[in-house]
C-alpha cells in the first residue's frame, strides 16, 4: 500500500513541469484574448470612455429613479474631453489596456488552473470548500470591479473632471491619467471586496473572532475611513462612496467569522 502511495507522489521536477505547463496555458490564453481585445478597439474604448459625459447609464438610471419619486433632479450636461501629449502614448495605452482587460477576463480560468494545481494536495473536505472559496473570490472581485465602473469612477470623474477654481481655468485631462486612475480604482475595489475572504482565512487560523470584530466596530470604522481616503481621489464624496460598501463588507466579515467559529 505504501509503495502504491509513493508511486503516485510526484517529484519536485514533475511539479515544476506541471506548473510550467499551467503557466504556459494561462499566458497563451491571455495573449490570444489580448489580441482580440486589441482588435476590438472601438468597442473597448467606447465602454472605457462611457463615463466621460452625463449620458452614462448610472446617471440615466438615477434620473429615472428621482423622476419616479417625483423629485425634480437632472445631472447638468457635461462632456470631458481627453487629450494626448506624447507621440506613442495612445498606442501604448491601447496595448496596456488590452492586457489589463485580458487579465480581468481570464481571471476565472486562472483561478480554475490554480485550483487544479493545488487540488491533489488537499483533503476531500478541503477540496469541497476550496471550490466554493474560489468562486467567492472571483465573484467578490467582479462585484468590486462593477462597483468601480458603474458607481465609484463615474462620480469621481464627474466631480474632479468638472471642478474649477475659476471659469478661466480649463481642465485638460490626459488619456494616461484617465486610464491609470480607472485601472487603479478598479483594482483597488476588486481587492477591497476580498475582505470577507481574508477574514475567513484569519478565522480558520484562529487569529480572528466575531466577538473581537463586534467589540472594535468603531475602531474598524475609523480604519476603513482612513483606507478609503488613501485609495480614492481626494474628494469627500468619492471617499464616502467607498467607505460605505467597505463597512458593509466588514459586517459581512463578522457574519462569516461567526459561521467559521460555529462550524
Amino acid at each position: 500500500m505504501a509503495n502504491n502511495q509513493n508511486d503516485n507522489l510526484m517529484t519536485f521536477g514533475e511539479h515544476l513541469e506541471v506548473f510550467r505547463r499551467m503557466l504556459f496555458r494561462i499566458i497563451a490564453i491571455t495573449i490570444c484574448l489580448t489580441v482580440v481585445i486589441f482588435c476590438l478597439k472601438d468597442t473597448t474604448f467606447h465602454l472605457l470612455l462611457a463615463p466621460c459625459d452625463n449620458h452614462f447609464v448610472t446617471f440615466h438610471l438615477l434620473e429615472e429613479v428621482f423622476e419616479r419619486l417625483e423629485i425634480d433632479f437632472r445631472f447638468e450636461p457635461y462632456s470631458i474631453r481627453l487629450i494626448n501629449t506624447e507621440l506613442s502614448s495612445q498606442f501604448m495605452t491601447h496595448v496596456s489596456t488590452s492586457v489589463y482587460l485580458a487579465l480581468l477576463l481570464t481571471s476565472p480560468y486562472i483561478v480554475i488552473e490554480l485550483y487544479r494545481y493545488i487540488a491533489p494536495a488537499l483533503y476531500v473536505d478541503e477540496r469541497r470548500y476550496s471550490v466554493l472559496l474560489a468562486i467567492a473570490i472571483y465573484l467578490l472581485f467582479i462585484l468590486g470591479v462593477l462597483m468601480s465602473y458603474f458607481v465609484l469612477f463615474p462620480f469621481a470623474l464627474h466631480f474632479l473632471g468638472t471642478y474649477q477654481v475659476a471659469a478661466s481655468v480649463v481642465n485638460q485631462i490626459n488619456l494616461d491619467s484617465y486610464i491609470s486612475t480607472f485601472v487603479t480604482l478598479t483594482l483597488m475595489m476588486g481587492l477591497v471586496f476580498q475582505l470577507p475572504i481574508l477574514s475567513f482565512f484569519l478565522a480558520k487560523m484562529g487569529i480572528l473572532e466575531a466577538k473581537f470584530m463586534k467589540q472594535y466596530r468603531r475602531h474598524a470604522f475609523v480604519l476603513i475611513s482612513i483606507v478609503a481616503a488613501v485609495i480614492t481621489p481626494p474628494d469627500l464624496f468619492t471617499c464616502i462612496m467607498v467607505q460605505l460598501p467597505m463597512y458593509g463588507l466588514y459586517e459581512v466579515s463578522i457574519f462569516v467569522v461567526g459561521k467559521v467559529s460555529q462550524g
